[in-house]
This record gives C-alpha cells, structure tokens and sequence, in this order.
C-alpha cells in the first residue's frame, strides 16, 4: 500500500484531502498551481515529471479549493491525456459544482474523452450549494462496474456505512426540486464576491486575490504586508476574523488565508472591515 502514489494535480488544497492520502498509506506527490498574474492555472509539465512507476491515482477538485477555479475544457483535455498515458485513475471531486459564476462553466471529467468514465470516480453532494452539510450525505459515481467492482473488493459496503433516510431524501429535492432557490443563491453569491474584490483591491492593494470563477472562498494572498506571523493566526489575534490558514492547504503558504464569504452582506463587511484595520496595523 505505501508504494501507491496519489498525484494531487492543484495545490494548495483542501486540507482533508492530504489527510486521507496519508492516513490510508499512500504517498502523496503535489503539482502547484501557478500564478499567472490573471489567475492560477496547472503547470502542465511539473505535473508530468511527479509521475513515476509506481502513481495510480490523480486526484482533481474542480471548481477548486481554495482558488475558485473552475477548469477550462482545454485544460481538462490535457489533464485527460495524462491521465490515458499513465493509466491513472482519477479521483474527480465536483462538490462545488453548482456554484459556477456568469461566464463559467463546469465540465464533468469523466465526459471530456471517450472511454475516459471507465478510469473515473466522481464524487459530489449537496451539503455545499444547499447548507445541509449536517446531513452527511454525498455520493461516489463510478464510470465503469469494473472500477466499481475493484473498490467494493477492497472496502465493502459494509465498512464505509450509510447515509441517512433524511440526508438521501434532502439530496434528491435539492437536486430535483431546489433550481430556483439556487439560482438565488447564485446570484447572492456573486454579490457578494464582487464585495470582496472591491473592497480588498480599494482598501488593500497590496494583497493580492483573483477573481473566483467558483465557489464562494477567496484565494488571498497577504505577502506584501510582510506580517509578523502567519496570516490565519495574525488576523485571529489581532482581527478577531477566523480566516482558514494557508499553510493548512500548502506547506509553506503561511502569507496566504482562505475567505469563506458566504454569509450576509452586513457580516461579510464587518469582516472586511477587522481585516483592513488589522493590516493597516501591521
């Protein structure tokens, strides 16, 4: 077992992600994303050289987080090639997939190729567009029985459990039923997005953030103000705001937190608010 790779194609990451990889004894090769000055994207190439004898897993989360991304097709082709050649299978996690910006779009992987669903497993909920994360309820879809069939071998049923009656039943009326109601959140939601990059690019200059095309979690980057600890534990002191901190995504990305904006427009300001003044303190 600790001599299967998982190649984790965009960091910084969710933080759990790196926890399972390590807990079920697997080796974990990470390709970051780079800063084009417009926005992150994979390098394609630093991707390519992790890969050795002994990967089998690529792991993708798009819409990403924490940077928002939502994967262009062009993209996605080239990460399915890869894929092909290395006979890898992916893990292709889409859990924010309902929450793609006017001008974005989000792609299955497992529909980008043909043949490409046979190597594919997609895992998705509701618990992020709807609230009802409490519910613990999420689905694994498997694009090929034989893909399926060597999972159950390894990890019965009977050992993962089982969702709840109330969590299956709030998935299939979000699904079925909530369209409306998330095309309200949607357009909340980019409210609110256009708030934060207004208000940090007016008040903040020198921090940097991109535009999300997804999700409702801005990427911020606090470098410049060269602050005097690592930034989720700075603005916690000193701001009272409880950012998620960077270096729980990517070892070594201490000048970076993640914004989790999705709340009311009234908080969120207030938020924004502790953040600048605690800056300006800096």
């Amino acid at each position: 077992m600790s001599q299967v790779t998982v190649l984790c194609c965009k960091s910084p990451s969710y933080p759990p992600f790196y926890d399972a990889i390590n807990d079920t004894g697997r080796r974990l090769q990470a390709s970051p994303l780079v800063d084009n000055g417009q926005g992150y994207e994979i390098d394609f190439d630093h991707l390519a050289n992790q890969i050795d004898a002994n990967t089998r897993i690529l792991l993708l989360c798009n819409p990403h987080n924490p940077t928002g991304r939502a994967l262009r097709r062009d993209e996605l082709e080239k990460l399915a090639t890869l894929a092909e050649a290395h006979d890898l299978i992916v893990i292709a996690n889409k859990i924010h997939a309902d929450l793609v910006y006017p001008g974005q779009e989000h792609i299955p992987f497992a529909r980008v190729a043909p043949g490409l669903a046979a190597r594919t497993i997609t895992l998705n909920s509701v618990s992020k567009s709807f609230n009802i994360a409490g519910l613990r309820c999420a689905l694994m879809y498997f694009g090929d029985g034989v893909l399926k069939q060597r999972f159950t071998q390894c990890l019965p049923a009977r050992i993962l459990g089982y969702p709840s009656g109330i969590g299956i039943d709030a998935t299939v009326a979000a699904w079925d039923r909530g369209h409306s109601w998330l095309e309200g959140v949607r357009h909340y939601l980019l409210e609110l997005r256009e708030q934060v990059i207004t208000t940090v690019r007016t008040a903040l200059p020198e921090v940097r953030v991109h535009t999300p095309e997804a999700t409702y979690f801005a990427w911020l980057d606090f470098s410049d103000l060269l602050l005097p600890s690592a930034a989720g534990a700075y603005y916690l002191e000193h701001a009272k705001v409880a950012l998620s901190a960077g270096e729980t995504f990517n070892p070594g990305a201490e000048a970076f937190a993640r914004l989790n904006f999705a709340t009311s427009k009234v908080l969120l300001q207030q938020i924004l608010d502790a953040v600048i003044a605690a800056s300006r303190r800096a």
